[in-house]
This record gives C-alpha cells, structure tokens and sequence, in this order.
C-alpha cells in the first residue's frame, strides 16, 4: 500500500510513446536550451536513426552491447567517426533528458565511443586563389552582391548560416565590425576589412530597389527576398568556375582560408578563436596543422635539401 503523500517516480513509456518523447525532447532543445533550427534538425535525424535501428524494442530496455551492434551497422553504411560521435552525443543527451523529465534510469549510451575516423584537414585557398575569388567583374546588382558575399566571407570567416542571416544593421561602417549571431545564439563582434566594407557599401546601393517593404536581411535575392544558404553555395560554385579558382569552393572553404590566412600572418591563435566563434582552442588548434602544411609546403619548394634529385 502507498503511503499518502509520496509522489511515486514516473516510470517509463511504452516504446509506442517513443515518437511523442522525441517531440517533447526536441522541443526541449529548440525552447528550454534556445539551439538553432539546424541543430535541432540534426538532433532529430540522430534520434530517428536510433528508433529505426532499435525497432520494438523499448528505449528504456536498449543496452550497452546492442548499441553496440547499432554503431557498428552505421559504420559498415559509411558513417565515419566524426558522424557517428555526433549521432552518439545526441543519443546521450536524448538519455539524460529521459532520466530528467521521464524517469529513466539507465543510460545504455554511457562509455560507449565511436570508432576513430581519418583526421581530413579541412580545405583552404592559396592567397593568390582567394584574391581571384574576389576579382567578381562590376556587372549587375547581382555582381555586385556577390562579391560583397565573397569579401564578407574571406574578411572575417562567417559561417554561412551567420552570413544568410545578416541585416544592414549588423555592419558597424564606423567600427569596421560586423555582429554575427552564431551556434547556441552567441553574439560576437568581429573586424571587417575595407574590401569588404567598400563592396558591402557597393551593395546597400543596389539592394535598396530590390528590397521589400518590412524586409531586413542585407542580402536578398532579385526578387527581394532574403538570399537561402543554397543560392549562396550555388553563386559561389559558379563564380570559381568562371573565374578560374580550380578548387571545389563553398562557403566553408572560405572561412578555412580567413582562418589559416590570419594564423599564417600574425600567429595569434586565440583571435583567431574569437574571431570564428569557437567555445574550444582545440577546434581552432586544426588551423595550426594547416599553417605546417603550408609552411612544409614552402620548405619543400625552396630548400636545396629538400628537392627532389633528377
């Protein structure tokens, strides 16, 4: 008999509930911890990836050893090590929001790692490259907004989503900076160069015929509507082909060249840091094996020790 007066602890859904929990549980991410729409998403893509995986069998009965066998099949599909930390990190979390709010007691997520991937070293343009990059010949507005895009990119190593989600107020022309609103809706603040500045200028002049009444983002589309993160990726594609940049250049690959530029040419790995937005040295640290990169590159070129004989 239960004493009156003692709340018992709730105990776990039925697996049927397992759709609603993940609803509950992603609402939590987007209202009670403010994560951005793409984290959320991502969050959600992991977690179905479990529920498919784990079919009948309840969340709350999964353990350690089938989890497992779960990795291992995701791994066998070509999910590498990177993908697959990230799908495990959203898998603990959606565990420890269970115990919290649903009274589960076993996390079977806990120890379990994923396998070491390849370490890729992420892409980065020569100067010389990134310079012809932004060469955009003067054209139409569209042109003209480009290259604003481009500058913008390579001058202070914004993230597309920051970039797309820009407004004319967020440019300080007084200050050279520009606020970013970046992952966990952090705001920085970081120096914009006067290329930049100028080709920015350039298209504020253009963008005010487009832009719709009420309408607040700095780039936007002929048809005035803000530009979308894949119309930028596309524009830039183009761009390098037309202009000669043999490289497979997206937006990430201009914020690769801001960051490994600026480490080359002050060495100051905690502006960079600041700079790109990242919580961890050890993020930015990836810059470093770059900078080698080059420099062993240099060496390599010029050294008479180094050549190769014939």
């Amino acid at each position: 008999m239960r004493h009156e007066g003692i709340k018992a602890k709730p105990s776990p859904p039925a697996s049927a509930d397992a759709a609603k929990l993940l609803k509950d549980f992603l609402g939590h991410l987007a209202n009670e911890r403010r994560l951005s729409k793409n984290t959320v998403l991502n969050y959600e893509r992991d977690i179905v990836a479990l529920l498919a995986l784990a079919a009948d069998t309840p969340l709350d009965r999964l353990q350690i050893h089938e989890l497992r066998r779960f990795v291992a099949q995701l791994h066998a599909r070509g999910l590498d090590g990177r993908s697959l930390a990230r799908m495990l990190s959203a898998w603990r979390g959606f565990y420890r929001y269970l115990a919290r709010d649903h009274g589960y007691t076993h996390n079977p997520c806990v120890g379990l790692r994923a396998p070491k991937s390849k370490k890729i070293l992420p892409q980065a343009l020569s100067p010389d490259e990134a310079g012809r990059l932004m060469e955009i010949p003067a054209g139409d507005a569209l042109a003209t907004r480009d290259k604003a895009i481009f500058e913008l990119f390579y001058s202070s190593g914004l993230r597309l989503s920051e970039l797309t989600s820009l407004a004319p107020t967020d440019i300080s022309f007084s200050d050279a900076t520009v606020r970013v609103t970046g992952k966990g809706a952090k705001t920085r603040v970081v120096p914009v160069g006067s290329h930049a500045l100028r080709a920015v200028q350039n298209w504020l002049k253009e963008r005010a015929p487009l832009i719709k009444a009420g309408g607040d983002a700095l780039f936007v589309s002929r048809s005035g509507m803000r530009l979308t993160p894949r119309a930028v990726q596309y524009r830039i594609k183009q761009w390098a082909l037309k202009l000669g940049v043999n490289s497979n250049v997206h937006p990430h690959v201009l914020r690769h060249s801001f960051a490994s530029h600026v480490l080359q040419s002050s060495g100051d790995l905690r502006a960079v840091q600041e700079m790109l937005g990242h919580v961890s040295i050890s993020t930015t640290q990836i810059y470093t094996h770059l900078d080698f990169q080059y420099l062993a590159k240099v060496y390599d070129a010029a050294h008479p020790r180094a050549k190769k004989k014939s």
